[in-house]
């Protein structure tokens, strides 16, 4: 069984650090709520610190540069997933840039932070479709760019293989292979293309060069 994600989430915004954790708390059970903290130094002088994953607001007025965050997080071997009210393409590169695994947006939708939070465990980016489409400058039209572990996702499923065996072969929950075929999906949406069945994730990953085969699997999610 896979263990936990230990999840430490930091935000000056208390009312906001107190709904998300009790958010995450009940909406995934493959993530141990450890640490929550208004401030940097609450978070690496905590007894809980290391954790596997930090959620981090890259607005702390504390002065202290984000860059020197994420590298005090990446040297302890913390994965750092970044909250911002802001969206600006340059913002996230830089991030990204920086060594931060993710970009979330406050104003998105709240069940995408499980899903960063899961890929970044896993060593996988995360911004959302509509970001990543801003920061790559791709079109509509054109086959929007995915991970290396989204396309062994894709990969695996589109080749017939259920849920629970992708997940097996890839050493993650089945509840993080339907984040990334969620978010797959999402992205293949926003750049233009339906690939809601099965049998269209599957045309579509032969298209775009992810597997090469000519069965059709049974289109059983």
């Amino acid at each position: 069984m896979t263990a936990p994600i230990r999840l430490a989430i930091v935000d000056d915004h208390r009312m906001l650090l107190s709904a998300l954790t009790e958010w995450i708390r009940n909406a995934a059970s493959d993530i141990d709520m450890v640490v929550a903290v208004p401030t940097w130094p609450e978070l690496i002088t905590h007894e809980a610190f290391p954790v596997d994953v930090v959620l981090l607001d890259l607005d702390l007025k504390d002065n202290i540069p984000v860059s020197l965050k994420i590298n005090t997080l990446k040297t302890a071997g913390v994965k750092v997933v970044l909250m911002s009210t802001y969206s600006e393409p340059n913002l996230v590169r830089d991030s990204l840039a920086a060594g931060a695994l993710g970009y979330l947006v406050k104003s998105e939708d709240a069940s995408m932070i499980v899903e960063a939070i899961r890929a970044a465990s896993q060593g996988d980016s995360f911004v959302s479709a509509e970001l990543d489409l801003a920061i790559n400058g791709a079109e509509v039209g054109g086959s929007p760019k995915l991970s290396a572990q989204e396309r062994r996702v894709m990969a695996l499923y589109g080749a017939g293989e259920p849920v629970k065996a992708v997940a097996f072969q890839l050493s993650i929950s089945e509840e993080t292979a339907k984040s990334y075929l969620k978010r797959i999906r999402e992205k293949y949406r926003v750049a233009g293309f339906d690939v809601g069945t099965k049998v269209a994730l599957r045309k579509r990953a032969i298209e775009d060069g992810i597997l090469v085969g000519t069965e059709i699997p049974r289109d059983d999610l």
